[in-house]
């Protein structure tokens, strides 16, 4: 089962944090709290997030500057970014936002229920990437055991083919929420999502034929994307 998501926070301002705390609270997620960009980096070293909410106006090592450094590093560059800023100078100032690696730019005061959404999004992306590890872990692992094939290949390779067809469920839901959101940063990342499991789906469809022989149940048919491609 998929635990809670992380939630970093960055703001060097602790009536900030707690304020973005309240809002993000519904959401029923791990909220981490980073006072700095340097206490940031520190944090996603041992951690994994789903999302970084990060203040642009830091003394010292400010947001632009942290989104830097964590878009540099292998481990943390695909978490998304969303920055959040107390100023607005224009568009010269957004696109360097964007620039910096972030998927969204908010302007304080925010709409705290906007805001959560968007957030729930990306909390949602994440679970279903972390679940199609799980599975592609799970298919590994249990091939390893059924090298052979015959009818307990045949078996396995069914369970596994079940699995996935409600990864692929939860993944087209998914890209209907981001359709109807108009988001061209989510939409790139649902499609990612779905590329990854149609390759987990040709994977399994590849070793069909070796069980096909043997008498084992015949595999989940994948659900009808209708065309869709991956």
């Amino acid at each position: 089962m998929t635990e809670k998501a992380k939630i970093l926070l960055v703001d060097d301002r602790q009536e900030n944090l707690l304020a973005l705390e309240a809002i993000l609270s519904a959401l029923d997620q791990t909220l981490v709290r980073a006072h700095s960009g340097e206490e940031a980096l520190k944090a996603l070293l041992t951690d994994e997030f789903a999302v970084i909410l990060l203040d642009v106006q830091m003394p010292g090592m400010d947001g632009f500057e942290t989104a830097a450094h964590i878009k540099r590093r292998e481990k943390t560059r695909d978490i998304p970014i969303i920055f959040l800023t107390a100023i607005n100078h224009g568009p010269h100032h957004t696109f360097r936002g964007y620039a910096a690696g972030a998927v969204d730019y908010i302007s304080k005061p925010f709409d705290p229920w906007v805001l959560r959404a968007k957030v729930s999004v990306f909390v949602d992306l994440y679970k279903k990437n972390c679940q199609l590890r799980e599975q592609a872990a799970l298919l590994r692992g249990r091939l390893e055991g059924v090298a052979g094939g015959g009818r307990a290949g045949a078996d396995v390779i069914a369970e596994l083919s079940a699995r996935l067809a409600a990864v692929e469920e939860q993944a087209d839901d998914m890209a209907k929420q981001v359709e109807s959101a108009d988001d061209p940063i989510l939409a790139a990342s649902a499609t990612r999502l779905r590329r990854r499991v149609n390759r987990m789906r040709a994977a399994l469809d590849a070793l069909a034929p070796a069980t096909a022989g043997h008498g084992g149940p015949p595999l989940v048919p994948a659900p009808d994307k209708g065309g869709q491609a991956g």
